[in-house]
């Protein structure tokens, strides 16, 4: 499938599900028998570990379709990336969104700066730089939409295999927020 395919079924699946109007594809035993020996997704979600953001539904995908990674803030951590990595390497998907969404806690977190924890504390270190970059009078879902395109523009910075693949032209790197109440994503780019 070619790369401007894939934005287009992403877009098209993304209003269905906004009008309620999934066809809810491959998601029979039948699919599952058939990504048996393989997977070869369209797309590669990096997205927030929220349980109200869930690609397969918001894109009206199913099993394979959708290689996603879910991380709070969906930030560009080693883990993340690797798992990227190995997608855009081996699996040869040409397409990586980064989906942030509105009222994001981990961004919410980020913006507060308050002792979590070494673990937390951790993670929200990859959202302050959307913080910074946002400005001190910044709404949260400013910066959850910055943080979602700062994140894109790291992916090629933290990575040899993403950001060889981007300039060969193997991969499109694309910014998106979600919106919780009206299902609706917004392509940033």
């Amino acid at each position: 499938m070619k790369r401007a395919e894939v934005i287009s079924r992403l877009k098209a699946g993304n209003e269905k599900f906004v009008k309620d109007k999934l066809d809810h594809e491959h998601e029979a035993s039948e699919r599952r028998h058939a990504v048996l020996k393989g997977q070869d997704p369209f797309a590669i979600i990096l997205c927030c570990a929220d349980s109200r953001v869930i690609p397969e539904l918001i894109f009206d995908t199913g099993i394979g379709d959708l290689f996603v990674v879910r991380v709070a803030g969906n930030v560009a951590n080693i883990s993340s990336v690797a798992s990227i990595e190995y997608a855009v390497a081996h699996i040869g998907t040409q397409i990586i969104v980064v989906l942030g969404h509105e009222n994001c806690g981990a961004v919410t977190a980020a913006v507060n700066s308050e002792d979590r924890g070494p673990n937390l504390n951790h993670l929200l270190s990859h959202i302050r730089p959307a913080v910074d970059a946002s400005g001190k009078h910044a709404e949260i879902n400013d910066i959850a939409r910055k943080n979602a395109q700062m994140t894109a523009r790291s992916l090629c910075e933290n990575s040899a295999i993403i950001d060889k693949a981007e300039k060969q032209g193997k991969i499109d790197i694309i910014p998106a927020y979600y919106h919780l109440d009206s299902g609706k994503v917004d392509f940033l780019s």
